[in-house]
Order: C-alpha cells, then structure tokens, then sequence
C-alpha cells in the first residue's frame, strides 16, 4: 500500500508547493484535485492543481516532471461535481469535465481518475436509476476507451440543507454498489472507498471490502466522531453534520490497525490517501499541514514505506 493525501486541503499551494511538501514529509503519492479553474461551489471543492481544459502533451510533460523531481506519485485524478443534478445544464458541465479528467489522467499515465456518481437529491434511488443507467454507461465505456478506471467515492454529499432529503451522490451504501456494478460491470468502474462515511451512516464499514474486493481502487483515509448525546436528542432524520464531525484518522470510530489489515486482507496494494476535513487543527495552511503529518504519523503504524 502506498500512503498519501487529497490536494484539496492545500489550495493554498501550486502544484509544484504541493508535491514538494509530500516529499519533505514522506509521502509516496497525492490525488490531485481537478476542478474547473474558478469560485468552488462548496467547501473542499474548486481546488486546481491540475488543469485539465486544454490539456495536451506538453502539460502532461510538465506535471510528470514535478512529480519526478520530489520522487512522488499520482495516486489518481480527482474532481467531485454532481454529474446526475437535476439541472441540465449542471449535470452536462460536469459529465464533460469528467471527460477532461479522464482524457488527462490517460495522458499522465496514471489510469485513475475519482469522482460521485451524482443524485437528484429530491428524488428516490429508482427514481434516478434512469438518469444514472443514461449517465454512467457512455462515461465508463469512455474510460475504458481511455484505459482509465474510475473509482465512484461513497459519500452520501448528504450534509446541508440544499442537500437534503437524498443527498449528491447515489452510490452511498452495499446494496446501491451492487446494483452499479451488475448493471455496469466493468472493470473500469470500481469505488474509491471511505469507510468514514459507512460509520455516521451507522454500517459495517469492514465487512464491504471482502465482497467489492474487486472493486476497490483507491481509498480515503478519514475519520469520523459519532455524537451520541447530540443523535439522542436530534434523532436520524436530522441533517448528518448535527451528530457527526469529520477528523482525522486516529481521533475517531475507526480502527485503523483492523480496517488496514482487511485491507491486508482482500490483497489491496493500492493508494491510502488522506483527507482532511478536520477544522480542530485551524483553517491556516500551517494547521491543514499539521493535520496531514499527525494522520500520516497514524497511520504509519500500519502501512510502512
């Protein structure tokens, strides 16, 4: 296994800055994050350090040499938008960009691209399989024309109001997984796995890797802190931030020494890549990096260079 971390924690550097500081601290690879270049529409999103419109092979060259000179990798492309949103004209903008990601990540050699599969958050999950099935058949058939694999993240994106009742994203829990993966069964399509998302959700978030084995392509290390007192008294049905707050792996429900073993276990050698969304180290770029090296310190424990 190789141990790395998502870009989106570092806006605040160019790429060059942020494979640089995976070097001095150790790290084997970074996903790269590959918004379109503008405002984010959401906390985490919007970051660039790769820009993939336009991109050609003397952009390609360029990105590889950075990676080269620090002796880091690229554990895959990431870009999160909603391509199945109810609005037309969002959901095409996402679809193509996904595109650009794919078309980049082939270029780069990387052959990994992350993203959601989307929801029309007011509608039920029969409700979108259509618009999924219409979706995600031509964008799997493009990755696999491109070599590429995608890896589909669990997060339900269900956290604000905006987003409420049904989330961002469909493919939040085993039983939506396997319907994905019997209607497309592609081996280009597989998940980028957090199991933080499977423990607010209040599931196994072990027992998943030994059926989708196959299917496990890159995974994100977060943790979460359940808030027992604060579901007791608000109850299921509240929005998922009133009883739950994102950290960092070692300050949460999640044993890393057991989920990394299972790991071990279903022969998973690819990336573990740290993602930050833990505000108690500050939101200064100083405490973001903070955060990375204590996770990192963590989680080396189990997973050694």
């Amino acid at each position: 296994m190789k141990l790395g971390f998502v870009s989106a924690i570092l806006p605040d550097l160019d790429l060059d800055g942020v494979v640089r500081f995976a070097s001095a601290e150790g790290f084997d690879c970074v996903e790269l994050m590959c918004w379109p270049v503008g405002r984010a529409e959401r906390k985490y999103a919007g970051v660039t350090h790769v820009d993939v419109v336009g991109f050609n092979a003397h952009a390609a060259s360029k990105v590889k040499e950075t990676l080269q000179r620090y002796g880091v990798a690229i554990s895959g492309l990431g870009y999160y938008p909603n391509p199945l949103d109810p609005d037309p004209a969002v959901a095409r903008a996402a679809v193509a960009h996904i595109k650009k990601v794919i078309r980049a990540a082939a270029m780069l050699g990387v052959n990994q691209m992350n993203t959601f599969v989307g929801r029309d958050w007011t509608r039920s999950v029969d409700e979108n399989w259509p618009a999924f099935l219409k979706t995600w058949k031509p964008l799997v058939a493009f990755a696999e024309d491109h070599g590429v694999r995608i890896g589909i993240e669990n997060c339900p994106m269900l956290f604000t109001r905006d987003e409420w009742p049904g989330g961002k994203n469909l493919a939040h829990c085993p039983a939506v997984w396997r319907r994905m993966f019997e209607e497309i069964p592609s081996k280009h399509f597989g998940l980028n796995y957090d199991p933080s998302h499977l423990v607010w959700q209040q599931t196994d978030w072990l027992a998943p890797l030994r059926e989708f084995r196959n299917r496990i392509f890159h995974v994100h290390a977060k943790d979460v802190r359940l808030l027992k007192d604060r579901l007791n008294d608000v109850g299921i049905l509240a929005t998922p931030l009133q009883y739950h707050r994102p950290c960092i792996p070692g300050l949460g429900e999640i044993d890393w020494g057991r989920f990394v073993g299972a790991l071990m276990d279903i022969g998973f050698e690819g990336p573990v890549c740290i993602e930050v969304e833990d505000d108690a180290f500050g939101r200064t770029l100083e405490g973001r990096q903070r955060a990375l090296r204590t996770a990192a310190r963590h989680l080396r424990n189990f997973i050694s260079r």
